[in-house]
């Protein structure tokens, strides 16, 4: 595998099929993945996938350190990675890195990903958003946080689940930076995102 290790956190946030589509990407991209997820997070992914995170994290390379490991390579700034995302972004993780918090290694490496300037993608879980989730996507947004919603390419005319899932993972790798391209841009062209 090439190229820095990309970090994938997942929450309690609805989308976790969106989550195990993004590690399946980097993997195809010979990209290492490194996943934390909250406990509400692995229950959410045995409701939404059907299978623990632990069991089909064994299919794949990737690498898994526990919420609680806060002595982990990642929750340090000098282990150089390529990013991080958290897919689902629940509002409580949203929170607790829009005000600096690290009650776990999920938020303590997102909060490594702010202080070293390294890309940090959001893809929040919430409708409808209140006053105080738009507040702290703003203040992540202005510190050059992408924040790339879970939004359906109705332009596309997605025809299953599967398809708008690729595309929101798909998002989330070209806002990492790791890839250039939609799926549907050969079809669609730039102009329709």
């Amino acid at each position: 595998m090439g190229g820095l290790p990309i970090i994938i956190g997942i929450t309690g946030g609805s989308g976790a099929a969106i989550a195990k589509r993004c590690i399946e990407l980097l993997t195809a991209h010979e990209r290492p993945v490194l996943v934390v997820c909250t406990p509400a997070g692995q229950r959410v992914w045995q409701h939404e996938v059907g299978t623990p995170l632990r069991q089909w994290l064994r299919t794949t390379p990737a690498r898994q350190y526990p919420i609680g490991d806060v002595a982990a390579p990642i929750a340090s700034g000098t282990y150089p990675t390529g990013g991080m995302a958290v897919v689902p972004c629940s509002m409580n993780t949203l929170a607790a890195i829009a005000h600096g918090l690290s009650t776990n290694l999920l938020e303590r490496a997102a909060d490594v990903i702010l202080k070293e300037s390294r890309p940090l993608v959001l893809v929040p879980r919430e409708t409808p958003l209140s006053v105080i989730h738009l507040t702290n996507l703003l203040t992540l947004a202005r510190l050059g946080v992408k924040i790339v919603p879970p939004m359906p390419p109705f332009y596309a005319r997605p025809t299953s689940m599967d398809e708008v899932i690729e595309h929101i993972a798909a998002r989330v790798l070209v806002a990492l930076g790791v890839t250039s391209a939609l799926p549907y841009d050969q079809q669609y062209g730039n102009g329709l995102h």
